[in-house]
């Protein structure tokens, strides 16, 4: 449940909180108010494009936070699978900071990225904006919704499918890529065959390339080097009687000489006589390394034109040798094929063949998915519409198989099919459906709907467009009766509606210190009177005007009830 909005420096706002209850929270104003702002302050802090236009004049930043509450176990643990921090009781507080050029998106006071704000919206709440209406005139929506009807019934069929048709396409473009004639089949043997014989002429072994250079640094520094370590050589084993090692043996012979006077001098003697031992393994060590210093001008002109080879490869053919060898591999399977071309496509031809009939297999399980729950759901949207005032309506959902058009989503086409008077053929939704009547059947689609996710928050802008009458008090009983078991959030026109709250907000637009503001407040039980009565198109707000407001106020309650 959304528990709370706060909106800071956003737009014509100001600064303002509004707290939210269960059941349904009605919000009216007169047009051009600031409706809009409203639920584009919540589609921010959900992650929708931020625009620094956006930020109220005179201000550095605005700033939007939800405050959620979560008491379904199964949405507690699909945020923890996000890890995305929840209070124990279940409070989740979203936020964003817009700025010029950038914005701060915060959940639980921890940053995160704006797609993680817009996949922890989907779960927490669900927006029907005014456009949502126009994307049931599109067919690939259709599918969209009976697939998500269907759930998980579909779902792993579908998540097969898509592997088994990106193994086709794969398959698809190999054999494209061997659809080539004589010449070039030629030419890229040719090429092939160059290329892998000098990357084998080459004889090329793993970490050669490291071993060489440090070969080569030490060869090209060996100057430097041989008189570092000669000097060093110089300083510890120098002539007699002026080198370190002169010195620790002649110290090691007199303590060995009065040792016997005093037992402790053994311990020193004994760890000058490990030096000792140190330096003439330290004199042979420095020895062996001089000698290994010594190499002819052919020895350091090798090595210097092995390293020019090994990265001449480097640069055609790879950053390392183990890349390069991966090359030759290539070269050596892409030869293989040349070679034996025909052999190549048959095989191909043949898993590409064996992939569309795993792929239409899988379709045709997917197809007898949809074709039971369309059934299904077509049941359920007939009664949700006859509950809308649609008296004598008909509804189907055509499932059309395609087996020439197969997709990773399968090979159907689905239709919703709809006939709003008697005797009218069925025909499809996008062909007869008014904007009245889209909104409606919008509305259908959410309260079926709102049964089957874990979703609590339904947030509904202008839902009435283009209806009135009784049919408009048959909206506000859907409306009703799904706000039983859901919050729902409903920006409205028609009093009839705005009479069956459970909390009712009036937006209205003002001036305070001397700049236009928009502010929102919660009417009390008189107060809503007052604002239906506006609602219902009188001038002024008299007391048999308050008496008619009344009326739909207490039917409201009774539908309620």
């Amino acid at each position: 449940m959304l528990y709370s909005l706060h909106v800071k420096d956003l737009a014509l706002i100001k600064e303002q909180e509004i707290e939210f209850g269960e059941g349904l929270n009605v919000l009216t104003g007169e047009t051009g108010a600031g409706k809009s702002v409203l639920i584009g302050s919540v589609n921010l802090a959900l992650g929708s494009k931020a625009d620094k236009d956006l930020i109220r004049t005179g201000a550095d930043y605005a700033l939007v936070e939800l405050t959620f509450f979560v008491d379904n176990e199964i949405t507690k643990s699909r945020i923890k699978e996000m890890d995305l921090p929840i209070e124990e009781d279940g409070t989740v507080i979203l936020s964003r900071k817009i700025m010029d050029g950038r914005s701060i998106c915060k959940v639980g006071g921890e940053n995160v990225t704006v797609r993680q704000l817009r996949l922890l919206g989907e779960l927490l709440i669900n927006i029907h904006g005014q456009n949502d209406n126009q994307t049931l005139l599109q067919n690939k929506k259709h599918l969209e919704i009976l697939d998500s009807f269907a759930g998980d019934k579909v779902l792993e069929h579908k998540k097969k499918l898509k592997e088994v048709w990106s193994l086709h396409e794969k398959i698809k473009a190999k054999l494209e890529e061997t659809d080539i004639d004589e010449a070039t089949r030629k030419r890229e043997q040719d090429l092939a065959m160059f290329e892998l014989e000098e990357i084998q002429g080459a004889d090329l072994k793993e970490g050669e390339d490291e071993e060489l250079e440090t070969r080569y640094r030490r060869m090209a520094n060996s100057l430097k080097i041989t008189e570092a370590a000669g000097e060093a050589r110089q300083l510890l084993f120098g002539e007699e009687g002026e080198s370190a090692s002169d010195a620790i043996s002649g110290a090691l012979q007199r303590l060995i000489a009065v040792s016997a006077y005093d037992e402790s001098v053994k311990e020193v003697t004994d760890q000058l006589g490990d030096i000792d031992n140190l330096m003439t393994d330290l004199g042979h060590s420095l020895s062996a390394y001089l000698s290994d210093l010594e190499f002819d001008d052919e020895e350091f002109k090798n090595t210097e034109d092995r390293l020019d080879l090994i990265n001449h490869l480097k640069d055609k053919y790879g950053n390392s040798i183990g890349d390069i060898l991966k090359y030759a591999d290539e070269k050596q399977k892409q030869l293989d094929i040349l070679s034996n071309l025909e052999e190549e496509r048959a095989r191909l031809q043949k898993e590409l063949g064996d992939c569309l009939e795993e792929a239409k297999k899988i379709c045709g399980k997917i197809s007898d998915i949809r074709k039971k729950n369309a059934r299904e759901l077509a049941s359920q949207m007939k009664q949700a519409l006859i509950d809308l005032n649609f008296l004598d309506v008909q509804f189907r959902i055509d499932v059309i198989p395609d087996e020439e058009h197969i997709t990773s989503s399968g090979y159907d086409e689905v239709v919703f099919m709809i006939s709003t008077n008697p005797g009218e053929q069925l025909r499809p939704l996008s062909e007869i459906a008014s904007g009245g009547e889209l909104s409606r059947i919008m509305l259908a689609l959410k309260t079926v709907f709102a049964d089957q996710d874990d979703i609590a928050s339904l947030i509904f802008d202008e839902i009435d467009t283009g209806i009135s009458g009784v049919t408009a008090w048959k909206v506000s009983e859907k409306l009703g009766k799904l706000a039983a078991s859901h919050q729902i959030i409903c920006i409205t026109h028609l009093p009839q509606i705005a009479a069956m709250y459970d909390r009712h907000f009036l937006i209205q637009k003002g001036l305070s210190d001397s700049r236009t503001i928009t502010s929102i407040s919660r009417l009390s039980d008189d107060e809503s009177i007052d604002e239906l009565g506006r609602m219902l198109g009188a001038g002024e707000v008299t007391d048999a005007v308050r008496q008619n407001a009344r009326e739909m106020r207490n039917k409201a309650l009774k539908t309620k009830v």
